[in-house]
């Protein structure tokens, strides 16, 4: 494992008077593959957010690629987020734009569009969505938009892969599909964290990667041992 991308130490988040964890501390190497997972409620998808710069800590230090989150300007997290491909839980997209338009975007964005044009075809081959490059989103099944948005999340070839929920609203073969992508995507040697409260999934991951089982409750962080 290389040094850590994402570093959070004795971190506290509240919102509302409510202090959701305190004294967090997580430490996820390069390469590495992390579940995250624990009861509804729990702040898991904040969790997330911390770790990609999109709400900022309490209290406590969050350090993303070694710089800390806290003294980072607009343009330094921007830049800091295009190493980080985040697919959101309810994966969101331009229902007028195309699949292939959508998935760009983050190249567009960046000002990078004619970098990605050979890249795109490969990538929507790699999601198996050759097909449905042309069609809109609302023209796509669950697994689609999903797989649709994993190609959104690696397009500008981020070193973090950050999945809240990937396979809530999929069924179960497609969950394996994600799956094998995603494992895919960490023997490149990106680090992978994914929100799930699916322990199927955990047990499927664990024959085919070595990958670490993070259990978020009561405001805290537990290792979970190898009894999932």
């Amino acid at each position: 494992m290389g040094a850590s991308v994402i570093e959070l130490e004795n971190v506290a988040y509240s919102y509302g008077g409510t202090e959701l964890f305190s004294n967090l501390s997580l430490s996820l190497p390069q390469g590495s593959f992390h579940f995250l997972t624990g009861p509804s409620g729990a702040g898991k998808t904040t969790l997330l957010k911390l770790c990609y710069g999109e709400l900022h800590a309490t209290r406590g230090e969050v350090r993303l690629f070694d710089k800390p989150a806290q003294q980072m300007d607009r343009d330094a997290v921007a830049s800091v987020r295009r190493r980080i491909g985040v697919v959101h839980q309810d994966c969101q997209f331009l229902d007028h734009l195309t699949v292939t338009e959508n998935v760009a975007l983050p190249l567009k964005v960046a000002g990078r569009e004619s970098e990605g044009e050979g890249d795109i075809g490969d990538l929507l081959a790699w999601v198996g969505l050759s097909r449905q490059s042309q069609q809109t989103p609302p023209q796509l099944s669950g697994g689609e938009r999903q797989r649709a948005a994993l190609a959104r999340a690696v397009i500008m070839s981020p070193d973090v892969i950050i999945a809240d929920e990937p396979t809530g609203n999929v069924d179960w073969d497609m969950s394996q599909r994600l799956l094998s992508l995603l494992i895919e995507l960490n023997r490149m040697g990106k680090a992978v964290l994914i929100a799930t409260h699916d322990l199927n999934l955990i047990r499927a991951a664990k024959s085919q990667v070595s990958s670490r089982v993070l259990r978020l409750k009561g405001g805290q962080i537990q290792q979970a041992g190898a009894d999932l």
